[in-house]
């Protein structure tokens, strides 16, 4: 008996380790990108609030999945200025080789589709960044271009999305 719960904790130290790297990925979380279709003209400069406003939940994505002791945030600092010279959304791939540069699991990447004042979309994706495969999209269609209204749909993507057992990245 005494040299079976040896064994058993033996075991369970020497698994432990591998169990809290299996279950922590890391990821390399570029900054939010908007698409403005309200506007005549889609590729101008985005305004300060909506600069704000992506800034906001780009580091709120990247809070929420470090919190959730699921994720290691990369450090994106190194390719941040290809980055943001990129449309990570349209570039073939490019979000995936920037998180392999950074030697990060994971390439995650998110998108605001604005239709007009009220209508707007969000969406998160995240993809392998050894083979570019897609691992999980998330989106949900929002109601009001505020801080609370974006605020609010990235918290429930992560919630019921991305962190949701049934649905989001598996671990």
């Amino acid at each position: 008996m005494r040299g079976l719960k040896a064994l058993a904790t033996a075991l369970f130290i020497a698994l432990v380790p591998a169990i809290g790297t299996a279950q922590e990925r890391s990821a390399a979380i570029f900054d939010f990108e908007l698409t403005d279709t309200s506007r005549d003209n889609q590729l101008a400069p985005h305004d300060a609030e909506h600069r704000a406003r992506l800034a906001e939940v780009s580091e709120r994505l990247r809070k929420r999945l470090a919190e959730s002791g699921r994720f290691s945030v990369a450090d994106i600092g190194p390719v941040a200025k290809e980055a943001q010279a990129s449309n990570l959304q349209s570039c073939g791939g490019c979000d995936v080789s920037l998180a392999g540069k950074v030697g990060a699991d994971l390439a995650i990447t998110g998108m605001v589709y604005k239709v007009s004042n009220l209508i707007l979309n969000m969406m998160i994706f995240v993809r392998d960044a050894r083979t570019g495969a897609d691992l999980a999209v998330a989106q949900a269609d929002m109601r009001g271009d505020t801080d609370e209204s974006w605020a609010r749909t990235l918290d429930w993507l992560v919630r019921n999305r991305l962190l949701a057992p049934d649905y989001g990245v598996r671990r």
